[in-house]
């Protein structure tokens, strides 16, 4: 009797697994794998994670490719990668937790808590709200600053300081303009008002009670752990690069956290189930809802590619209208990864993908294809899509750096000798760069970064070959302002993925 019961519950579960196998779209159910191996081959993509949860159970979680091209170690379910900007909403859903129990008003001026910080704008400084800065909405451009604060020697509280010297060119609480630093200083309120580092209280308030084991809150000792993928580029390159690990310490409550599909699923639980995980509460829902109200709108037209109308901003999680429903999702960008975490509540659907080369589309064209799927969008091979263009305009960039470098191997001289260049410069904002003459180029250190420098090789008609050390910064064509026999400054340049806008550096008096 016994065996007869057990046999009937298993057939009565693996009928119910091929129920739920068979209600899945057929792209997920029969095209994944395939339409995977073929982006990682297509976007020159080492390695690839993806987790899609539905209705409260796990429907894929598995990894493609590697985490390493020498060691070639395959890509798995728990395989550490930096998710960057996917931090963002841990540190938004600590400040409206924080709310929810009364300690803070997201509305509270910042200087509440910070006497002495200022803003560029006297009027902005003494409005500037927690909610703004959750929300990017303080009147900078997208990225600035982020050349100064990023992978540097700078505190916490220096990068908080020098705010005051970004000069903003947008509407304050009117333009969007993502900023990575508004972020360091919301989070840094945590710390005031519950004694805790904001580390330590998302390790206790979200990581811990996830059971998400694996995560790690801070990027350090990433390249220690012993199933991490490892940072790769194609950018500015020819071939693919591997690159240094990032350290978002400084700027942790935007862009620290490491961690993998397995522990992803457990916070994509907890977001479709109304801040519960495993039936029990982690975050209230008062507090949860906080995260998802748009309060910087961003587009409101109609998108040429995707059947959304509206994209707004709420704390650390855009949000849009994507075939009749609602989304939310982040992207992340670390040196050599890039990654989303994006949720729709009203179909029960959770998806996270995580990657290891930081200049590919796919991350975003594969989780779009599965939202196309569930979503009953008609099929459009969204990476193919992406693709051609990416091809065109990665040649048109190798191009131009060919010319850049036949033109700086010419042997010509520049206006100056080698020496008039050299000495001390400086940018209100970075503070100083020094350049010295090294045989028949000149060498740049970095005042605050101390694993960052470059060479300058003349080209012609006053233009200089900028190399940084690591490829993740950028190869430039840039120039010296010259005054008669003297020199006045250089203005620099640095990826777009780091930073937007252009550097002057004034020449200092010997």
């Amino acid at each position: 009797m016994m065996k007869t019961l057990l046999a009937c519950l298993l057939i009565c579960l693996s009928i119910q697994e091929m129920s739920a196998q068979s209600t899945e779209p057929a792209f997920v159910r029969d095209s994944l794998d395939a339409y995977v191996q073929k982006g990682l081959k297509d976007w020159n993509l080492p390695g690839l994670s993806v987790v899609i949860v539905k209705n409260g159970q796990i429907v894929v979680m598995k990894g493609y490719g590697v985490r390493d091209i020498l060691s070639k170690k395959p890509v798995d379910e728990n395989t550490l990668f930096m998710i960057a900007s996917n931090t963002k909403l841990f540190t938004g859903s600590s400040l409206a937790l924080l709310e929810a129990e009364g300690k803070i008003s997201l509305d509270d001026p910042i200087t509440k808590y910070f006497p002495t910080y200022r803003l560029y704008d006297t009027c902005s400084a003494k409005l500037v709200s927690i909610r703004d800065l959750l929300s990017h909405r303080i009147g900078t451009k997208t990225f600035q600053g982020d050349f100064t604060f990023w992978n540097s020697s700078l505190s916490r509280e220096e990068i908080m300081r020098r705010m005051r010297y970004l000069k903003p060119s947008l509407h304050f609480r009117q333009d969007f303009g993502y900023c990575n630093s508004c972020f360091l200083t919301a989070g840094q309120v945590v710390s005031v008002v519950t004694g805790e580092s904001w580390e330590q209280f998302v390790q206790n308030t979200f990581l811990i009670p996830l059971n998400m084991s694996h995560t790690l809150v801070l990027s350090t000792g990433i390249a220690d752990q012993s199933n991490v993928a490892s940072p790769y580029t194609t950018n500015y390159t020819d071939t693919i690069s591997r690159v240094p690990y990032d350290n978002w310490n400084n700027l942790a409550p935007a862009a620290s956290i490491v961690s993998n599909v397995n522990d992803l699923s457990h916070w994509l639980f907890m977001q479709l189930d109304s801040g519960r995980y495993q039936g029990k509460k982690i975050i209230s829902w008062d507090a949860l809802s906080k995260t998802r109200k748009a309060n910087t709108w961003i587009s409101s037209s109609l998108s040429d590619k995707y059947p959304s109308h509206f994209t707004g901003y709420g704390l650390g999680l855009f949000m849009t209208d994507y075939a009749g429903k609602q989304i939310y999702w982040h992207t992340g960008g670390a040196g050599g990864m890039v990654s989303n975490v994006c949720f729709v509540p009203e179909e029960n659907l959770g998806i996270a993908i995580l990657t290891n080369n930081d200049n590919q589309e796919f991350f975003e064209d594969l989780r779009h294809q599965i939202l196309d799927a569930y979503l009953g969008v008609p099929y459009v091979d969204r990476s193919q899509q992406d693709l051609t263009e990416f091809m065109q305009n990665s040649m048109i960039d190798s191009k131009k750096r060919l010319e850049w470098k036949t033109r700086a191997a010419a042997g010509n001289r520049p206006e100056l000798p080698l020496a008039a260049y050299g000495g001390d410069y400086t940018n209100q904002l970075y503070g100083k760069i020094h350049i010295r003459p090294e045989k028949n180029h000149l060498f740049i250190q970095y005042e605050t970064k101390p694993d960052l420098n470059a060479t300058l090789e003349y080209m012609d008609r006053g233009e200089w070959l900028l190399t940084y050390n690591n490829v993740l910064y950028g190869v430039f064509s840039v120039k010296f302002d010259l005054s008669g026999s003297s020199v006045k400054s250089i203005e620099t340049k640095q990826n777009p993925y780091v930073e937007y806008d252009a550097y002057v550096f004034k020449k200092l008096p010997q």
